[in-house]
């Protein structure tokens, strides 16, 4: 089980309202939400980076003149 550790956060006002709306739409806590919301953006965040990853892998291979799965088992073999 993991130990929760807690922390303090500063809110414009105009979106703790929100934050206390959405928790209570939800029937979550405002903690809840915020974990939620920091997973999400997490997640976000981590797939711009493969996105970036990947975009900058195919440029490479594009380079190369690899642009099918038959290229690239060639590219390999070689």
């Amino acid at each position: 089980m993991t130990t929760a550790v807690k922390k303090t956060i500063s809110l414009p006002a105009d979106l703790a309202r929100q934050v206390e709306d959405l928790a209570r739409a939800e029937g979550k806590s405002v903690s809840a939400v915020v974990q939620d919301a920091l997973r999400l953006a997490q997640r976000t965040h981590l797939k711009e980076q493969y996105r970036g990853i990947q975009g900058y892998w195919s440029t490479k291979a594009r380079e190369k003149g690899i642009l099918t799965k038959a290229d690239l088992n060639r590219y390999l073999e070689d």
